[in-house]
């Protein structure tokens, strides 16, 4: 129960908090654009099985590899990729509180 709660609320609560904080006068589309990042767990239809709750994701599947993080954090320095990156970030940073308590 604690593990979802910290895995969904790192998904959910997090952007918001960042939203609400730094894009605090369109903290809307800045929220939107960062829970889009959530579009990278299409590459767990890759995966067979496609889910295992026994498997960390966090440099497993294609877009959750260290090699993408790094893209996904090259993406916070340009201030037109900055919420994409926030995004990406914060959902591998979610999958990672997730990998902990396995």
């Amino acid at each position: 129960m604690l593990q979802s709660i910290a895995h969904y609320g790192c998904h959910f609560l997090l952007p918001l908090a960042v939203a609400l904080i730094w894009f605090k006068p369109n903290w809307k589309v800045a929220y939107l654009i960062m829970i889009a990042g959530m579009l990278i767990d299409l590459d767990h239809l890759l995966a067979d099985p496609i889910f295992d709750p026994n498997r960390c994701s966090v440099n497993f599947h294609p877009l959750h590899t260290y090699y993408a993080l790094a893209f996904y954090i090259a993406l916070l320095f340009l201030k037109k990729t900055r919420l994409i990156g926030l995004g990406l970030v914060i959902h591998i940073i979610a999958d990672t509180v997730d990998c902990s308590f396995m």
